[in-house]
């Protein structure tokens, strides 16, 4: 009823297990999208930041003090500045796989242009953004 014959075995070439980073050449659109998912964690501590914010206004005037004091030092001015990045960075980023979502922007150098205006329309409107309110 069975076979009692064994199949010569097949010779294979070793393959890697999993893919990963290490044998993938970087592209624009590959550091993008890592960006992006770098950029929504760091909403996160933006989140915690608007927490923070609201619990201290709701206190008295000692605890809105402190936070006034962190955001205030170099080191909540650079946080702020981060998120104020990731914010701006991650809307565009969002947009740009809507666009992709609709079938538009595939194709090989509009692919790139827009990863690269991503990159520069988060830093730039965060500039903005960081310029007008340092003037008012």
């Amino acid at each position: 009823m069975f076979s009692t014959l064994k199949s010569p075995p097949l010779l294979r070439r070793p393959r890697p297990l999993s893919s990963h980073l290490g044998i993938y050449r970087p592209t624009m659109t590959m550091m993008m999208s890592l960006a992006h998912r770098i950029s929504g964690l760091a909403l996160y501590v933006g989140v915690l930041l608007l927490t923070w914010f609201l619990i201290a206004a709701a206190g008295d005037a000692s605890t809105f003090a402190v936070f006034s004091h962190f955001i205030r030092s170099f080191i909540g001015l650079i946080v702020l500045f981060i998120v104020t990045w990731a914010l701006f960075h991650h809307l565009i980023g969002g947009l740009r796989y809507i666009v992709w979502h609709a079938g538009y922007g595939l194709d090989e150098p509009l692919r790139d242009q827009l990863a690269g205006a991503t990159l520069i329309g988060g830093f730039a409107l965060t500039v903005l953004v960081w310029f007008i309110g340092a003037v008012w």
